[in-house]
């Protein structure tokens, strides 16, 4: 049973992780122009990026079209890490609770619960690449300092920038997964062959897969989406850094409260919904694209895993018997 719990936790923790690394590559473009508008915040009446394709017009007059690629490498390292942590844990956790309930199902509370200790795990290992990440991405076109650099630069306590509000928002991921999963086991009930020797995972439909991806994440992005903002203006690079070397001049603690007071400041009450279609637009797309090659992947994995596991057992029994 204990090993069986572990091949299945792994394997969805593989699935997730390439589907997030897929997923994190094609949208990566959107993704720049999301964050570099998102965490643009008025001074003075006066706004650089009116709208979405303005960031993309930038990149285009600028001749910096590769530029919206900044700080891909490290974001598909923290979009990997990050997710094969998260479905690991995930999965994980809630075979832990049915195996301690002695339940068939989890429900919504527990669930939540579980999707929640799994963000957290999640969240504390990969925040100082989410913090690099964001840096790297809200640059200015063609001056971005690298990942090397920018690291160096931070102190210890930077790269933790924004870990409080980090923690906050694995409230997103235990919404948007814990909708999925009541939907889906909705949508897989009744279809079952009934044939007694298919142990392998239930699997949706790519298309079924990718509209449950949309819907979820959509209803987890609309409540927590000032969450979301704040978070951006806080981890994103000064607008004065392009990259020269300059006296470092007085800046805003970065603080939660700082970001919060900021917004309000200079924006009202409708900023902290700042960018909420480009963010939908672009984690919906990403999500569903991501939970899509994972469903398509998991049972491919699981049996892959399996074969490798009974190989390595077997070579185990016959190095037992030599010796």
């Amino acid at each position: 049973m204990g090993s069986n719990i572990d091949l299945d936790s792994l394997s969805e923790a593989t699935s997730g992780a390439i589907g997030a690394l897929v997923s994190t590559t094609v949208l990566y473009p959107l993704d720049t122009c999301k964050t570099k508008y998102q965490a643009e915040v008025r001074v003075q009446g006066h706004q650089r990026y009116r709208n979405l394709s303005d960031v993309l017009w930038e990149a285009i007059s600028t001749n910096q079209v590769l530029s919206l690629y900044q700080g891909l490498g490290i974001k598909n390292l923290q979009s990997f890490i990050s997710q094969f942590i998260y479905f690991y844990g995930y999965s994980y956790f809630k075979r832990l609770y049915l195996e301690w309930s002695g339940n068939k199902s989890i429900g919504t509370r527990a669930n939540l619960i579980v999707a929640a200790a799994a963000g957290a795990c999640t969240v504390i290992v990969t925040q100082p690449l989410d913090t690099v990440s964001s840096k790297l991405q809200t640059s200015n076109f063609g001056k971005s300092k690298g990942l090397w650099k920018t690291i160096s630069e931070s102190n210890w306590n930077g790269a933790f920038d924004g870990l409080g509000i980090s923690l906050l928002l694995t409230s997103n991921p235990s919404i948007q997964y814990t909708v999925f999963d009541q939907l889906k086991r909705r949508l897989l009930k009744g279809q079952q062959t009934g044939s007694v020797t298919n142990s392998t995972p239930e699997a949706l439909s790519a298309f079924s897969a990718f509209l449950l991806g949309a819907v979820s994440k959509s209803i987890a992005t609309c409540l927590t989406y000032p969450a979301i903002r704040c978070k951006v203006t806080i981890q994103a690079a000064d607008p004065d850094d392009d990259g020269t070397e300059e006296p470092h001049q007085l800046k805003e603690p970065k603080t939660i409260s700082g970001a919060i007071v900021a917004i309000w400041k200079r924006e009202g009450l409708l900023g902290f919904f700042k960018g909420l279609q480009a963010q939908i637009l672009k984690t919906v797309l990403s999500s569903a694209l991501l939970l899509m090659i994972k469903e398509k992947i998991t049972k491919t994995t699981w049996v892959l895993m399996l074969a490798l596991s009974k190989y390595l057992l077997l070579k185990q029994s016959r190095l037992k018997k030599k010796v």
